[in-house]
């Protein structure tokens, strides 16, 4: 990679460091057995997106996929939406990631931490053996490839058991986290009408215990194809359970042997959930051969992981990160569970777990390390950070002084890499890797495997200014559909309805004449709040539903510097005023029904909500006006139906960005 000359070098990467990498082993080997010379980070990631199928083969092969048929080829198909990827092939998802237990069957493989109490760790063995065992009482159940698992759970031991089963046996895993309101969780499970419902009893969070039996129940009632029950004692694991649940701990325990269903490539593995900017949240499928490969790229290459790391992800379930923090366990890396607050006894809490637990790669959400910086926060003269070689920041952009403070106060010899991708592909677009110095600011470049450009309004590729981040060739781990989507309308809408065959992601991008990059934020309405999205419409639904209130308009936008404001716009009832106990109880409705994690900044009387002549909300416009975007490009005037309703909005703006 050139150097950067507007950007801080804070970091390069020993020639020793380099040379001892998996990247640079990926390197040699596909020198050898592909005949590709390549030199550089650049030069790999050029052969891997203009020869796709021998890229994507030769993951296949260098990490010796567990397979039971062997595929025709990588790529079949390159269309967009519609590729065909390794088609004729038959595998494991679960299969892949449990190898490790007949490598080292007595290392650890999980180690579960919770704010109370003592850590618990779980052997590879265990976990297959715990994996098996839950397995066989699915099949006993009568689940088989196709039906579906729902699950409400923190970031556990038994989540990870959890998924693993389901996949095992073919099913498909769908979980949320346990602070998710009731209407949040019935809004996401009632789509996919799951054959069996797992739920947590509670959880702890700086230090209360938060029941969620009741919301558990008010979910499982709502949910008429639930045929079995399965329940997490965390909170009170002695009281007996009702007699139609069944105890999670019991259901793990036996002799069973692993049994793992051989699927096509394309079978469906887990369904996430979009943002739900509009209806419901979209149910986002994807697949046991596709997140393979992808996380197999992603984790052993650009995070050079292998069986001596351990590493800790700060997330929920409800964060596709939790995902991620799963998947590097097939790279023999064991894992850290964190299932509390990550500022329980301290801002840099979860950092003087990485040190405790001698975790080598953490991944966080920007925000966390910015509120660890302004706090004052010296995790490295505080705690042993010896082992930490790589922090994955993501979620949103990271201001310079943290990205300066983690090299101060954290390590001087870290890889500190800024990754962005999303929900939808379970992976980053854009990232880090092994082989390249880092710098104030700047991700490192397009993902191996990741076309990435910057376009303009027209389609056309910009180098160096703004532009919408778009990918240009398929990747395997693209969704294989959404949920009840038969036509496949919403999935094509969601990503090719503006440029036709290209996948548009909704981030601004930049993309320099070295191939760095920088994300400008969402180019859409979704909110984007510490990396966890929500649509709009969830709130709204929420909010809606007082009587007080006529009609909401809520934003999320982010701000130079890593700032983020979220304003929620209420129009009340006639006679109503918007007082403090109306605010009240609309954080409170927000906190309790939708997440949180979004309550708004601020809560504003607004006269009307602006909304363009065939009714619909101005949320984007509106977003770009907070962000400084000039009038005449945020909106046009002539789709708005009242031009007085949005000159409100426009002084608001006005006034916000003045105060800044």
């Amino acid at each position: 990679m050139a150097e950067s000359p507007d950007r801080e070098l804070l970091w390069t990467p020993s020639a020793a460091r380099v040379d001892a990498s998996r990247m640079a082993d990926f390197q040699r080997w596909v020198g050898t057995n592909r005949g590709v010379d390549t030199t550089s980070y650049h030069d790999l990631w050029q052969w891997s997106v203009t020869e796709p199928d021998a890229f994507w083969m030769s993951i296949w092969e260098f990490f010796d996929v567990v397979h039971s048929v062997e595929p025709e080829c990588a790529l079949a198909d390159d269309r967009m939406p519609g590729a065909v990827w390794f088609p004729g092939a038959r595998l494991n998802w679960a299969e892949n990631l449990l190898r490790q237990a007949r490598r080292t069957p007595d290392s650890t493989a999980i180690v579960a931490v919770t704010e109370a109490g003592e850590p618990h760790g779980t052997s590879w063995a265990e976990l297959e053996r715990q994996t098996a065992n839950l397995a066989a009482k699915l099949r006993e159940m009568g689940v088989g490839p196709g039906d579906r698992v729902a699950a409400v759970l923190p970031n556990t031991a038994e989540t990870v058991v959890a998924l693993l089963a389901t996949a095992s046996v073919g099913a498909i895993w769908s979980c949320c986290a346990p602070d998710f309101g009731t209407k949040g969780l019935v809004d996401r499970f009632v789509q996919i009408e799951p054959t069996v419902f797992i739920g947590v009893d509670g959880y702890i969070f700086n230090g209360k215990r938060i029941d969620r039996r009741d919301v558990i129940g008010e979910v499982r009632r709502a949910l008429p194809t639930v045929q079995h029950t399965i329940t997490v004692r965390h909170l009170d694991p002695e009281t007996p359970l009702p007699a139609d649940e069944l105890d999670f701990a019991k259901l793990t325990s036996g002799t069973a042997e692993p049994n793992y269903e051989q699927v096509p490539f394309e079978h469906p593995l887990w369904i996430l959930y979009s943002s739900g900017t509009t209806g419901l949240p979209k149910g986002i499928v994807h697949s046991h051969g596709g997140i393979l490969l992808e996380v197999l790229k992603a984790n052993a290459l650009a995070y050079d992981l292998g069986p001596s790391d351990r590493v800790l992800i700060a997330a929920s379930t409800a964060w596709v990160v939790w995902n991620m923090l799963v998947d590097s366990m097939f790279t023999g890396a064991s894992i850290v569970t964190y299932d509390g607050s990550p500022t329980a006894g301290g801002a840099d809490h979860v950092l003087r777990l990485c040190g405790e637990y001698g975790v080598t790669r953490f991944g966080t959400g920007a925000a966390y390390l910015t509120l660890c910086e302004k706090a004052g926060s010296e995790p490295g003269a505080n705690y042993d950070l010896s082992a930490l070689r790589s922090i994955m920041t993501t979620g949103s952009p990271l201001p310079d002084s943290t990205w300066r403070w983690v090299y101060d106060k954290v390590s001087s010899d870290v890889l500190l890499g800024s990754d962005s991708g999303g929900t939808d592909v379970a992976t980053a677009f854009v990232g880090a890797n092994p082989l390249d110095p880092v710098y104030t600011g700047e991700l490192m470049g397009a993902c191996l495997g990741c076309k990435v450009e910057a376009w303009s309004e027209d389609g056309s590729p910009v180098v160096g200014d703004v532009g919408e981040m778009v990918i240009t060739t398929p990747m395997p781990s693209m969704p294989i559909y959404f949920w009840n989507d038969t036509d496949g309308t919403r999935y094509h809408d969601s990503y090719f309805d503006t440029f036709p065959g290209v996948w548009r992601h909704g981030d601004w991008i930049t993309i320099t004449a070295s191939g760095t990059c920088e994300i400008h934020g969402r180019s859409d309405s979704t909110i984007n709040r510490g990396g966890v999205r929500m649509g709009s419409s969830d709130i709204y639904d929420a909010v809606e539903a007082l009587p007080e209130v006529l009609s909401s308009l809520v934003i999320g936008a982010e701000l130079p510097g890593g700032a983020y404001h979220m304003p929620l716009f209420v129009v009340t009832t006639p006679g109503t005023a918007l007082d403090d106990e109306l605010v009240d109880r609309i954080n409170r409705v927000i906190r309790t029904e939708v997440s949180p994690r979004h309550v708004p900044d601020v809560i504003l009387a607004a006269p009307a909500i602006p909304l363009t002549r065939t009714g619909k909300r101005l949320e984007v416009p509106i977003k770009k006006l907070i962000q400084g975007v000039d009038e005449a490009v945020a909106v046009n005037r002539g789709t708005v139906a009242d031009t007085d309703v949005l000159q409100w909005y426009v002084d608001y703006a006005i006034k916000f960005r003045t105060s800044l």
